[in-house]
């Protein structure tokens, strides 16, 4: 999963949230570094990337990002899953102010808690915020926004227009896999926030 689905399944505890986001950023134990609360969220994430990475849906959409972009499959389908959440029409209508309103309680939470920031998430925070990742994840043209900034970062991934078109092309497919998997991620991260 991406930024947006992180915080959305940090389930607005702050710690949890700011622990969930920084994750990638905290390598092996380092986790221990940090306070109780936020280890949980660093060992949520990766939980909820471990599910992620073998639900039968994702699966299915990585297939259509596959043979163009072998391991990068995995890292496109977490953006657009981020897009279809960003839209879906029963999560973020239900909340007070949408999400417009949830991005910014999220940036708020995350910046109250800068001192423990990794000093690789501080620089992508800045842009997350500044440029209002969450929200914008709305937008079909920010999915491929992020196809791009996703290849400046990855070694071996190059052009990422064929993405784009994939994307557009097997947009409702995509859309199903999202349906078929996010009800499921909640309940994971749900019961496992539970059982820690």
């Amino acid at each position: 999963m991406n930024y947006l689905a992180h915080a959305y399944l940090s389930f607005g505890i702050p710690e949890i949230t700011v622990g969930n986001l920084i994750s990638d950023f905290v390598k092996g134990k380092k986790k221990l570094d940090y306070p109780a609360g936020i280890q949980r969220g660093i060992v949520l994430h990766r939980a909820i990337d471990s599910f992620t990475d073998t639900h039968d849906a994702t699966r299915r959409a990585k297939t259509f990002f596959r043979e163009a972009y072998g391991l990068y499959a995995g890292p496109l389908t977490d953006i657009i899953y981020d897009h279809f959440l960003a839209n879906d029409p029963v999560i973020f209508p239900l909340m007070d102010g949408g999400l417009q309103a949830f991005a910014q309680k999220t940036y708020r939470q995350v910046e109250s808690r800068r001192e423990v920031f990794p000093e690789r998430f501080a620089h992508v925070f800045h842009y997350m915020q500044t440029q209002d990742w969450l929200s914008n994840y709305v937008r079909r043209e920010a999915v491929v926004n992020s196809f791009a900034g996703l290849s400046r970062r990855a070694a071996y991934m190059g052009d990422t227009r064929r993405a784009g078109q994939l994307f557009e092309t097997h947009y409702d497919d995509l859309e199903a896999c999202y349906r078929d998997f996010f009800p499921d991620v909640r309940e994971f991260a749900l019961r496992t926030l539970q059982e820690r």
